[in-house]
């Protein structure tokens, strides 16, 4: 498994709505606290400093139709400069293998995405490979 993809074990590890921190150290008592986790941070995951928030509503209630088909691998990868033309858009994502999501990216490097991937229930902070990518769609 990717290690930046969504693992259900993990689920109630950031509260959501993020970024307001861990509860007081000791509980109850009137100390300082943790700093607030992640630092610069807003909900699910760890977004880099600074960076853009997930979308504040749900992806489409529609599933796109992917254009190559199921006819077999793609010999090809995704080229970073095409995805970038998806940034800040809802965009379907067919993985090379697993389940296709739905993903909002927020970053394009020359061979990663970063971005907030929907979990059916709220949006979580993400990476993918491109080499990983098989087949998407931004709407």
């Amino acid at each position: 498994m990717y290690p930046y993809q969504y693992d259900p074990r993990f689920q109630n590890l950031f509260p959501p709505g993020g970024g307001q921190g861990f509860p007081s150290f000791p509980p109850g008592g009137g100390g300082q606290g943790f700093p607030s986790f992640p630092p610069g941070g807003g909900g699910q995951g760890f977004p880099p400093q600074g960076g853009a928030q997930p979308p504040s509503s749900p992806p489409p209630a529609f599933t796109p139709a992917p254009k190559l088909g199921s006819g077999g691998p793609s010999l090809y990868a995704v080229d970073p400069g095409a995805i970038s033309g998806c940034l800040y858009r809802y965009t379907y994502i067919w993985p090379r293998n697993g389940r296709p999501y739905w993903f909002y990216p927020t970053f394009v490097g020359r061979r990663s995405v970063a971005g907030y991937r929907w979990t059916g229930s709220f949006w979580v902070y993400a990476g993918v490979d491109v080499n990983q990518i098989r087949e998407f769609q931004c709407v």
